[in-house]
Formats: C-alpha cells, sequence, structure tokens
C-alpha cells in the first residue's frame, strides 16, 4: 500500500474503539495503476509469482475503497469496457480471459452489481458472444466461478435489446447441419443449468430469468411453461440432497424475482396456482433456513401481486421528510387529498388468497430463524400498505396476538420486527397505541429462563427497535399519553440489560425519541451521560449511571422496582449481586418509598421457593437495610426510626428460617451460605439492635461452619463477615466487650490453627486477622504465637503452602489492627517487646521453597511475607525508627534483593515494589546498608523521581503522561520483566552486604529454564564480570561467594542444580580464566570437591550430567585438580544411567580437543576414537575394560570397584 499512500489523497482517521486506523479517500487516484495493471495480465499471466502480484495489488486497492465505492463511477465504465475487450478478444489467451471477468467481479463487489450490469455493454452483437463464452464455461468448475458470474450478469443485460428475440434466431445451421435451437431457449437453458449450482452464479441466474422473463415476447411464449417448470421442481426436488436445495433455492429466488419485476396484468392470472403449489410444496415446514426464507419472499410478492399497487389512504402521515415540502403543503390540500382517497379505500377488491397469503406471513413470524421473521414481517408490513383500513387493523391485531404468554420467544421477535414495519410505513394508526404500546413496553422486559440460562435478547433488541421506529412514525401528541412509561422503559433496559447490545439499542431509541419527540423528561441531561459507549459498561451502569439517572424523580421509583422485582431474581449470579448494591447506592433517592414498599417484598422473598429469587432477595435486602442505616446516621437518627418492627423482625429471622429448612445443604447451599454471610455483615454494619438475643449464636455458629468450607467464596464471605460481626454484637448494646464470647472465640480458633484439615487452618487464620482491636486487649500475644506456629513449616504440614501464607497474612493484618507503639504492652499492640518474633516470623517465611506438583507454592508465603515486611517496616518507622534493628534491616533488604532476582516474574514484581517502596519510604528507613549505592542504582524507579518526570514530561507535551508513556522514558520499571531487573539489581554485587543474596537469586535465574530468563540474567551478570574484566578483587570476592553458596546448600536440588548449570556456563565463556594464571588457587580443587559431594549418590541423572559439565570445564585448570576431576569423569563413564555416560562421554570429547594438553599428543586421537566410536548403551560390563583403556591412554588410575555385601560388583551406580 507504500505507493497507493504516496498517489492518493488519503485521511487517517483514528478508531479510538479499535484502536484501528481507517482510510477516507477524496478521489479515486490509482486509476492509472489500475489500467495498468489491467493491461498487463497478457504480460504476467504465465508467471505465476506475476500474476500473483498483480492481483493482490488490484485487489487491495479495490477492496480500500469499499466503504467510498462511489469514488469509482467516473471511470467505471471504461474500466469495464477496457476489461470486456480482452474478454471478447478471439486472440486473448483463456486465462487472461477468466483474469478479466475475475477483475470485473472484483470491481462488481465493492460497488454493486445493480450499478456495474447497468455499464455493460447491451447491442445485438453482443448476445451470440456472451452466449458462446457461456457455452464454454463448465458450471461446476469452481476455480473460475468468477467468470460465468459475471457472463450470466451480463447476458441479463444483453437479454433485454429491444427486439424481438425471434429476429435473432435467422436461418443458421450448426456445423452438423441441424438448425440452431432459438436464442430465447438458449437463454432460459442457461438460467435453468446455473439455478442448481451454488455460489453467485445461481443468484446472477435468478436475476437472469427474472428480467427476461418480463419481456413481451417471452412472456407471450415462455412464462407459463417456465412456471409450470419452476413448480414441478417445488414437488419434485430432493430435498435431502446438496443439489436438490441448491435448485429449490434458485427458483424460488427467480420466481420471487419475477413477481417483484414484471406487471402484474401478465403474472396475476398465475399467482393462484403459484401460491396453492407453494402451500402444498410444504417448503416453510423446511429444517433449510435458506428455503423458509426464500418461500416468505416468494409469499409476500405474490400477495402484493394479488392487490393493486397503491398508497394506503388511510395510513397516519407525521409529514415529510424535508422541510421544504412540508412548507409548500397546506393542511386544506391535505385534507381534501385524505378525504378523496378514504372515499376511494371503499372501492379496493380484496381476493380471497389474500388470506392465506397474511396467515402464511403470520406463520413465518414464529420461525425459529431470525431472517425469516424479518422477511416476513417485511412482507406484513408491505402488503398491508395495501389493505382497506378495516383489514388492515385485522392485521395488527392478529400480530399482537403473537405476544401471550403461550407463544415462543421467536414469536415475540417477529411480532416486534411486524409492528416496527408497520409503525415505520404509517399503517399502525394512533388509535391503536393503547393496545401496542403495553405489549411494546412487555417485550422490553421479555426474559425467559431455561434451566442455567435465558433466552429474550433479540426480543428485547426488537422492542427497541419498535420504540426507534415510534419515535420517527408519530407525531409528539399522539405519544405524549405514553412518553413516561416508554422512557422508564427504555432507561431501565439501557442501564440494566445484561446484554451490551441490548443496553446500546435501548439508548439509541431513547436518543431517537429524545431528538424526535422532544417530550422525554430530563432527555438531553441523560443522553449526555447514557451515550452509546458508557452504557457498554455494565458495572459502571448499574452502579453510577443509575445514580444520575435515578436524581430525576419521575425515573427513580421504576428502577428501583426493577431492581428489586425482576434483577434480584435474574437467573445470572452476577446480575443479582450487581442489582443488589445498585439497589444500595439508589435507596437514598427514595429511602421511604424502599423502607415501606421495597423492603418488606425482598424480606418475603427471601425465605421463598425459588432459589434465584431468594439468593436475589437475601443480598438485596440487606444492602437496603445498611444504605436505610447511613441515611438514619445521617440524619441523626436511630436505624429502628426508618426500619419498622416487621421488616427488623424480618430480617432477624432469615437466617433461622433457612437454617431450620436445611437450605444450606444440597442444591443451592453455597449460594446461601455467602448470601447470608454477606446479610451478617451488613446488618452488623447497620448496627441492627439485636445484640444478646439468640439470632447472635446462630449467626455465629453460621460463620463458623463457612469457614471450614471447601469453596473459597464461601470461606472468604465469612472471613469479610466476621470483623463486622465481633464489632458489633460481640459487645453489648452500651459497646462493654463480651468477654465470655470473645474468650470462647478466640480458643475457638486458635485450636483450629493446628487442625490437620489444611482449609481450616486458612479459614481460622484470616478469620483471626480480621478480628478488631478491642478483641485483641490481652489476647495478641496468645493470638501472634499461634499464627507465628502455623506459619512455620512443620513436618507433618509441609504440604500446607496455602495454610501458612494465610496465617502470614493474618499476622500482617493484625499488625494494621493494632499498631506499632515504642512503649506498650505487648498484650494489646506491637512494641519493642514483641515487634522482634514479629520480624522473626516473617523473615523465616521467606525461606519457605516447598514444592509440590502445583510448582514452586512457597512462593505464596513469601509474596505474602514481602507485604507484611513493608507494612510492618513502614508502621514502625513512623513510630520511632528505634524499632527497627540494624540487622532486621539488612535481614529484610537482603531477602527481598534475593527474591527480586530469583526466577518467578510474579515474585520478583512484589520483591521489586517491596523493595522501592521501602528503599524511598517516607520517613527514610535508618541503617540500610549502602543506601547512597542503591539510591544512586535504583534513581529511575524512585518515587520522586518518578513525579518530577512525570512533571517535566508534563510541560514537554502538555499532559501527563500514561504509564505506557512513562515506561519509554524509563520512568517506570516493570519488575517482572527480566529485562528490566537483572540489569540493576546485578550492580548490587559490588556491595559485600548484598553480594550473598544477590549471587543466591542470580544462580537460580542464570540456571533456569525459561528461555528469556536465562538471557536476560546470564547477560547481565556476564556484563558485571566484563566491566572487572574477569579479575581482581571484585572477582575473586565474587567466586569466594559463589563457593560458599555452593557449601551452604550442598545436596539443595532447588540451588545446587541451577547453580552447576550456571558455573558449567561461566566456565564455558571463560569467567575463571584468570585462575589458570595463578599456581594454586583454591578455586579449581573447592569446586571439585564440592561437586563430587553434590554427585555423591545422586540418582537425578539432570544434576548428574550438570556435573559432568562442569567437570569438563575444570579441565582447563592442571595440575591435581586436572587428574581428579579426570578420574571424575571416567567414573561417570561407567554409572548406571546410559544417557549419563553418552553425555560425559560428548563433553570429555569437546574437552579433549578444546584443552589440547589434557592428553599426551601420541594418545590423543586413540583417547578421542574411543569416546566417539564406543556405543555407551551397551552393558556396563562391556564398556568397563574399554573405560580402563581411556584411563590408560589418559595417564590416570583406573578406578577399582567397591564391593557391597550382597549386591553383584558394578552395581554400585557411578562407584567403579
Amino acid at each position: 500500500m507504500a505507493a497507493a499512500t504516496e498517489s492518493s489523497s488519503v485521511m487517517e482517521v483514528e478508531d479510538t474503539e479499535g484502536d484501528e486506523q481507517k482510510a477516507y479517500h477524496e478521489e479515486f487516484k490509482e486509476i492509472e495503476e489500475i489500467r495498468s495493471l489491467i493491461d498487463g495480465l497478457k504480460d504476467v499471466y504465465d508467471d505465476l509469482r506475476s500474476l500473483e502480484m498483480s492481483c493482490e495489488r488490484f485487489t487491495c486497492i479495490i477492496d480500500s475503497y469499499q466503504e467510498q465505492p462511489h469514488l469509482i463511477d467516473p471511470h467505471l465504465e471504461s474500466l469495464l469496457l477496457q476489461l470486456l475487450n480482452q474478454a471478447r478478444n478471439p486472440d486473448t489467451p483463456v486465462p487472461v480471459v477468466h483474469l478479466a471477468f475475475k477483475y470485473i467481479y472484483l470491481i462488481t463487489k465493492m460497488r454493486g452489481f445493480k450499478i456495474v450490469v447497468r455499464l455493460l455493454p447491451h447491442e445485438v452483437v453482443d448476445v451470440e458472444p456472451v452466449l458462446a463464452l457461456l457455452k464454454l464455461q463448465d458450471p461446476h468448475d469452481f476455480k473460475n466461478w468468477e467468470s460465468r458470474y459475471i457472463l450470466v450478469l451480463w447476458l441479463a443485460m444483453v437479454c433485454m435489446i429491444p427486439f424481438d428475440m425471434v429476429r435473432l434466431d435467422g436461418s443458421m445451421k450448426t456445423e452438423a447441419g441441424e438448425k440452431k435451437q432459438p436464442v430465447m431457449d438458449r437463454i432460459i437453458e442457461v438460467g435453468k443449468t446455473y439455478l442448481s449450482v451454488s455460489g453467485k452464479s445461481r443468484d446472477a441466474a435468478a436475476f437472469l430469468i427474472s428480467r427476461f422473463m418480463t419481456r413481451p415476447d417471452v412472456v407471450k411464449h415462455k412464462l407459463p411453461g417456465f412456471l409450470d417448470w419452476c413448480i414441478q421442481i417445488l414437488h419434485t426436488a430432493d430435498r435431502k440432497t446438496m443439489m436438490g436445495t441448491n435448485l429449490l433455492s434458485g427458483v424460488l429466488m427467480t420466481m420471487a424475482l419475477l413477481f417483484k419485476q414484471s406487471k402484474r396484468e401478465d403474472l396475476l392470472q398465475y399467482a393462484p396456482t403459484v401460491l396453492t403449489n407453494v402451500r402444498e410444496s410444504n417448503m416453510m415446514e423446511s429444517g433449510n433456513t435458506i428455503l423458509r426464507k426464500l418461500t416468505v419472499k416468494l409469499i409476500q410478492r405474490l400477495g402484493l401481486t394479488f392487490l393493486k399497487n397503491r398508497v394506503a389512504a388511510w395510513r397516519y402521515q407525521r409529514g415529510s421528510r424535508s422541510l421544504t415540502e412540508n412548507l409548500k403543503q397546506t393542511k386544506q390540500s391535505s385534507n381534501t387529498e385524505n378525504k378523496l382517497d378514504q372515499d376511494n379505500d371503499d372501492d379496493i377488491e380484496v381476493p380471497e388468497e389474500i388470506e392465506d397469503v397474511i396467515e402464511q406471513l403470520l406463520g413465518g413470524l414464529r420461525d425459529k430463524d431470525t431472517i425469516v421473521r424479518w422477511s416476513a414481517a417485511k412482507g406484513i408490513g408491505r402488503v398491508t400498505g395495501r389493505l382497506p383500513k378495516e383489514l388492515a387493523d385485522e392485521v395488527v391485531g392478529s400480530v399482537l396476538e403473537l405476544f401471550s404468554l403461550q407463544e415462543t420467544d421467536g414469536a415475540w421477535h417477529g411480532g416486534c420486527l411486524a409492528l416496527a414495519e408497520l409503525g415505520r410505513r404509517g399503517l399502525l394508526v394512533p388509535q391503536r397505541l393503547p393496545d401496542v404500546v403495553p405489549v411494546v413496553l412487555r417485550a422490553l422486559a421479555y426474559d425467559e429462563r431455561r434451566g442455567n440460562f435465558s433466552v429474550g435478547a433479540h426480543v428485547r433488541d426488537a422492542a427497541c427497535y419498535v420504540n426507534w421506529a415510534f419515535a420517527r412514525a408519530y407525531d409528539p401528541k399522539e405519544i405524549s399519553p405514553y412518553v413516561n412509561k416508554i422512557a422508564n422503559g427504555l432507561l431501565v433496559a439501557s442501564v440494566f440489560d445484561r446484554e451490551v447490545n441490548v443496553r446500546r439499542a435501548a439508548s439509541a431509541a431513547f436518543q431517537e425519541n429524545v431528538g424526535r419527540q422532544g417530550t422525554f423528561p430530563h432527555g438531553i441531561d441523560i443522553l449526555t451521560a447514557a451515550d452509546y459507549f458508557t452504557v457498554g459498561m455494565r458495572t459502571y451502569c448499574y452502579q453510577e449511571l443509575s445514580v444520575y439517572i435515578a436524581q430525576f424523580k419521575e425515573y427513580s421509583k421504576s428502577m428501583i422496582d426493577h431492581l428489586a422485582q425482576v434483577k434480584s431474581a435474574h437467573w445470572d449470579n452476577a446480575i443479582r449481586e450487581l442489582a443488589s448494591k445498585s439497589l444500595h447506592n439508589l435507596t437514598a433517592k427514595e429511602p421511604e418509598y424502599v423502607a415501606k414498599t421495597v423492603l418488606p417484598a425482598l424480606i418475603e422473598n427471601a425465605t421463598g421457593i425459588d432459589l434465584h429469587q431468594r439468593h436475589g432477595a437475601i443480598l438485596a435486602a440487606a444492602e437496603v437495610a445498611h444504605a436505610l442505616s447511613k441515611i438514619a446516621q445521617t440524619q441523626g437518627k436511630c436505624v429502628s426510626d426508618l426500619i419498622d418492627a416487621a421488616s427488623t423482625e424480618g430480617l432477624r429471622s432469615i437466617a433461622k428460617k433457612l437454617q431450620d429448612s436445611q437450605l444450606f445443604r444440597g442444591l443451592g447451599g453455597e449460594l446461601m451460605r455467602k448470601a447470608v454471610c454477606h446479610l451478617i455483615q451488613k446488618l452488623s454494619e447497620s448496627k441492627m439492635p439485636y445484640h444478646g438475643e439468640p439470632i447472635i449464636d446462630i449467626w455465629q455458629e453460621i460463620l463458623d461452619d463457612c469457614l471450614f468450607h471447601v469453596e473459597p467464596e464461601i470461606q472468604q464471605a465469612s472471613i469479610e463477615a466476621a470483623p463486622a460481626f465481633y464489632t458489633e454484637y460481640c459487645r453489648d448494646a452500651e459497646g462493654k466487650l463480651d468477654t465470655k464470647r470473645r474468650d470462647a472465640v478466640v480458643e475457638k480458633y486458635l485450636k483450629e490453627l493446628k487442625s490437620s484439615i489444611e482449609i481450616s487452618r486458612m479459614g481460622h487464620s484470616l478469620a483471626l486477622g480480621g478480628f478488631p482491636q478491642f478483641m485483641l486487649e490481652g489476647k495478641l500475644m496468645e493470638v501472634l504465637m499461634g499464627l507465628v506456629h502455623a506459619s512455620t513449616i512443620k513436618e507433618k504440614s509441609v504440604h500446607m503452602a496455602e495454610a501458612r501464607r494465610d496465617a502470614v497474612k493474618a499476622i500482617t493484618s493484625i499488625v494494621k489492627t493494632v499498631g506499632v507503639t515504642l512503649t506498650g504492652s505487648p498484650g494489646s499492640c506491637i512494641c519493642a517487646d514483641n515487634i522482634c518474633t514479629v520480624f522473626d516470623a516473617l523473615l523465616a517465611a521467606m525461606k519457605d521453597y516447598t514444592l509440590d506438583s502445583r510448582g514452586d507454592v512457597g512462593s505464596w508465603v513469601r509474596e505474602a511475607s514481602m507485604m507484611g515486611l513493608v507494612g510492618l517496616m513502614s508502621l514502625s518507622v513512623k513510630e520511632d525508627p528505634q524499632l527497627i534493628t540494624p540487622d532486621v534491616c539488612e535481614r529484610v533488604f537482603c531477602c527481598l534483593i534475593q527474591q527480586a532476582c530469583e526466577k518467578i516474574d510474579r515474585t520478583r514484581a512484589v520483591a521489586g515494589s517491596a523493595f522501592i517502596d521501602l528503599l524511598c519510604h517516607k520517613p527514610p528507613l535508618p541503617h540500610i546498608p549502602h543506601k547512597e549505592n542503591l539510591d544512586n542504582i535504583f534513581q529511575m524507579a524512585n518515587t520522586d523521581y518518578r513525579k518530577e518526570m512525570g512533571n517535566q514530561m508534563k510541560l514537554v507535551w502538555g499532559k501527563m503522561l500514561t504509564d505506557e508513556e512513562n515506561r519509554q522514558f524509563g520512568s517506570f520499571v516493570n519488575w517482572a520483566s527480566p529485562f528490566e531487573t537483572f540489569p540493576r539489581f546485578v550492580q548490587l554485587l559490588d556491595q559485600p552486604k548484598y553480594r550473598y543474596s544477590v549471587l543466591l537469586g542470580m544462580a537460580v535465574s542464570v540456571g533456569g529454564l525459561t528461555e528469556s530468563l536465562v538471557k536476560h540474567s546470564s547477560s547481565s551478570m556476564y556484563n558485571y564480570l566484563r566491566g572487572h574484566n574477569y579479575e581482581g578483587e571484585q572477582m575473586e570476592k565474587f567466586v569466594q561467594t559463589v563457593v560458599q553458596i555452593f557449601k551452604d546448600f550442598q545436596k539443595v536440588d532447588r540451588v545446587s542444580v541451577p547453580l552447576l548449570k550456571m558455573i558449567d556456563q561461566m566456565l564455558s565463556k571463560g569467567c575463571f580464566s584468570s585462575f589458570t594464571k595463578t599456581e594454586g588457587h583454591p578455586f579449581p580443587s573447592d569446586m571439585t570437591e564440592l561437586v563430587k559431594k553434590e554427585l555423591a549418590r545422586s540418582g537425578d541423572p539432570n544434576k548428574l550430567m550438570a556435573g559432568a559439565d562442569v567437570y569438563c570445564g575444570l579441565l582447563e585448570f592442571p595440575g591435581n585438580t586436572r587428574k581428579n576431576v579426570l578420574l571424575n569423569l571416567v567414573m561417570l563413564l561407567c554409572h548406571r544411567y546410559p544417557r549419563v555416560r553418552k553425555s560425559t562421554a560428548n563433553k570429555m570429547y569437546e574437552a579433549l580437543v578444546t584443552y589440547d594438553d589434557i592428553v599426551p599428543e601420541e594418545s590423543l586421537d586413540e583417547a578421542l576414537a574411543i569416546l566417539s566410536d564406543t556405543n555407551w548403551d551397551n552393558p556396563v560390563e562391556e564398556i568397563r575394560p574399554i573405560r580402563n583403556t581411556l584411563c590408560d591412554h589418559l595417564n590416570i588410575a583406573k578406578p577399582i570397584i567397591k564391593k557391597t555385601p550382597g549386591k553383584p560388583e558394578g552395581s554400585q551406580g557411578g562407584n567403579v
């Protein structure tokens, strides 16, 4: 498209919703390129590559004008002539002819066949060439279907020449001496042939015959026979086969077009017969949607044929669409015209067949497919427009009968489409509006539940279309009696409908009514808030847009009623939850109405039979009660002043009734548990006067029971409800603590922290973390120690990583609840006496690396611990920096740095954010090791720096930059990205306090499995070492730290295996080559011993192969180290795992080739031959002599077999 962009005038417009760019052209400027592509067809048709490029370019140019096809009109005729000249030229190769027709098709697709066909040549001399070309075509050739399609269209134009077709026959004979078939018969034969094929050729054939049959000479001689053939096909075609279905589709399409385009006088005599045969063929019972649609189309065209073409005098006319025309007409002339037409209305003769037509069309409105119903609705509108007023009114009555509970959703949808068509055409007189409007409003709320879903979105969408059509069809005075009902119905659908397309359709209908009618209350204000894009966000509609609209009194009650009566019983759980939240927000608009009318109804439904209604009513009642309590608090009243005694008692009894009915069990029990937990939470927050009553014990029992539930959502609902419940009802009405209840609850929860069931530990840990401060008075240390114990890895609870995570979260929550003070009681707050206990627990959790089938589940614990450390450090430094000791600060930062260098992206993201939060904390943390260096390295991530950069960018760009734009300027760090994280943290290797932590984390990442992780972590480390030239003091400290990590994590596969891989990479890159110059350097000998200990008695092939790789890298170091390494390697050559033997042999071969001083020159070839030629998959007994021969060439001692009692020789793996 580059050339086209340069040569054409194009305006780029950004589509903000789809983030795409659309091109809007001013004129068709690629015309010369198009002409050159057409002229070049003869040059490229035999070169496949050039031909494909030409076709792609032509298609690309044409498609770019798909939305502005009129721009090609000035050049259209000349382009068609240029292409047809090539097609008509007898010297043109056949492939070029097909390409020319393909290009014509592309132009037709863009501009439309009705425009193109009028410009095709249509002279007498074109008849025979077109027929000749069609005769050469194969109707079933799928490659060149464009040629057949264009030729049939061309024939449809040529066949309309104003001469009798008989004149074209003459006396010409075929080559066999027979008289040629008449042109008229040949054209009909072509049409019949292509009616049975699938694709565009069938459509063109239907168009051809329908036009050809309108000729007077053809009507006279061929029309009856053709109709007989069509009727015969209707009865004889096999509908079970694709061929039969295609033929039926073509015949029905042809007859529909024929009755549309031909003169009524020519076809009227045949219409009854055709109608009868169509009805008898039972085509409407076919399973093929296209056949049913075409049948409906044919029936409506038959109905229009029976009736004279006229404009109904009785139809309702709002006036001309043109203001000029309206001004020209006078009221007097209009009245006179209507009166004359009305007088003529009684003279209309309606054939009996019309009743059958109307019946068939009404049946089409009930069809299961939308396209059939839509065609039937348009047919109803067209036929009704030619009927007398009385009969038309009967049709309207029949359509209204579709809106009954006995009808299907398809009938409702078809009825809405029919009403819209009738209204749009002015055929629905205002006197019918009292019957129609209630029906449309019912359709606007149609939603029929079927199992765990519902149908009706298409009905509601069609109802919006009806309202849109009515807005354009009627004067405001006709609609004014129904304005409030329609406006409320449309707004309810715009805001609360589940489907986004219905919300948008209702919004468009409301907008149309506001603009056309001008009588909708507060229409402009609402339109500005409820536009197309706004109603696309469901949560926003329920929680914010509804509140804005409800401020207008005309709409508030209807919206509240809809939520309480309809949406609270909706089948979708998400809708019920949104409805309850929306009711909470809308209660403030009509508090008295909600308290006296809505709340009692919700309480009654809360214990009903229907599960969805019960669930939604409980949620809604809880939210309404909470909203009323807020209003009472604002007004300085008690909640009982707004909620009467009956409702108070009803809210109290909900949980008891559900428990007595055992509705917490079985089907829907989970929903009820969540709903009742929510009810308890909201009633507690509402401060309902239930203190000391038996219901409190029932609520306590329900909450405790939910803490044991295996469903996380139910457990979470109980955890969220517990703080509000204990805050209100663990004290009496005067606010005095109920110590007996408190002690019993704490004792029970602490006991459950030692449960053998993980889900119980999780729930009770989080519940303890949610305790209000007064419940922890005097019990803090007891609770803390219980949680610390639960967060610690024990032998029997190693697998309970989620329980430990929640215990850590609970500790963090308690710290935030009780706060941190320097001099306080350890039983009531975090102080100097117990803060070390909390720090130790959180830091111990940072060492949780538990693995199971889900992977590193210990990372959940570590992430929770990091968040807890940030919160505790922040509270401590704000209270008194003395609470943070240098040792604690160093340990915290070392742990965060280690996690920020490890392999899990999510964990790195948490660690990086926590690290920056503490580094940039205000007030600053004391005792941060190497604080100045950290500030320099992480300046780009500093919050203050980000703010400063943001202000500078705002001055440059005139706006605050987005996160993505900030990232481009380096002012935001994505800590989950290895590319951004490792280059920063690797610089901390220069800092002694952090070197161990950085290397420990980097070792796991460099030796990891993910390609991007290994790539960025290793490159960062090598860049650091390269900066120190792989030597010097820093390199010595680096090596010492690596050795120390290896010693500390001996036999810990999580660290040792990736560490071996990292060391192998570093050896292969020559990072330790400088130590070869230092005689007696401890690194090679230490590493050899460490690898030997790590591989001893190991059965992990990956570890063994990684160790062999390190051994081969250590061969670089001469002396005793090399002999020890070679001895260990040859032992691995006789390991019990063949893959270990093969890998070791390959690595040894590479090492011997790389380091030519390992083996004497005279023995090198023999050693390499042994390593490369030996089949290391053979049994160990066969390999051992070969291995021993290799030892002789390497000048090392042969390994001696260790004999173990009770086992044969050679069974000890690598110890041979």
